[in-house]
């Protein structure tokens, strides 16, 4: 084979394989070695009404299946149970690169199933619009936590809850510090009082930064009370959480959540 041919080839390679799956097993913590991965999460802000059906077929039939052609999975898709702008629609997309977002758009728009198949919500007409607006974040992973894990029984679970977390922080030193807090020993406490973690991101383009996002998945509301009791009277989380420079007073401004119920279609 020509030198040429060769490099050519490579590089087709190392694209093709920058958009395989993304995931690991359902249940198994992800290796802390690997690359940290991306997320870009769209909110569809819908009106009730027909907006939420077209909003659901698309992305069941057409949305969801051509992204998983381009190589993305899992795709997390989510309805608003308690949180404000309901009805919304959270849409959670991981990438291995920066690149595979554009590479993944380019797919897309010449995917004819794709296009087909999601014809009336991608042609809507001014008229009658398929959504008010989409918001879209993008993060890139905790180096902690670098690939999304999928919760142990997803997506077969359909009253499992989520909770979509964000800390802000006064400045991204700050914002810095309290990911490194994460990574050196928050994230472990949460895996062993029944915090069940999906993802870790720090916020890179969006709205309220810096911030982090992070999700956390359980089987009831009740669990997610019980165990966020257990967390927050642990001795070594009250120990990391009272050291100086790690305190919220230092390095939290702000903290919102959002709970989230996945649709039967989510593969998360």
């Amino acid at each position: 084979m020509k030198r040429r041919d060769f490099l050519a080839s490579s590089v087709a390679a190392s694209a093709l394989g920058g958009l395989g799956p993304a995931e690991t097993a359902p249940g198994t913590p992800p290796d802390a070695t690997l690359r940290p991965e991306y997320y870009q999460l769209r909110v569809h802000h819908l009106r009730r009404g027909p907006q939420q059906q077209r909003m659901d077929d698309f992305l069941r039939e057409a949305a969801i299946p051509a992204l998983n052609r381009a190589g993305r999975r899992p795709i997390g898709v989510f309805n608003v149970m308690i949180g404000p702008e309901n009805p919304s629609v959270y849409v959670l997309i991981p990438y291995p690169t920066l690149d595979s977002i554009m590479i993944t758009a380019e797919r897309l728009a010449a995917d004819q199933e794709y296009l087909e198949r999601g014809a009336s919500f991608l042609n809507a007409p001014a008229t009658t619009p398929a959504f008010e607006r989409v918001d879209v974040e993008l993060m890139v992973a905790f180096e902690g936590f670098p690939r999304l894990e999928v919760p142990l029984g997803a997506p077969h679970r359909l009253s499992r809850i989520f909770e979509l977390r964000t800390y802000e922080s006064h400045s991204e030193k700050a914002n810095a510090t309290k990911i490194r807090m994460f990574n050196e020993g928050e994230i472990a406490i949460f895996r062993r009082t029944g915090l069940h973690p999906v993802f870790f991101g720090k916020k890179l383009v969006g709205s309220r930064m810096p911030n982090l996002t992070y999700m956390l998945a359980f089987e009831s509301m009740e669990e997610r009370d019980k165990n966020w009791s257990v967390f927050v009277a642990d001795p070594e989380w009250k120990k990391l959480s009272a050291t100086p420079g790690y305190t919220d007073a230092e390095i939290v401004s702000s903290i919102s959540n959002i709970f989230l119920s996945p649709t039967p279609y989510s593969q998360i």
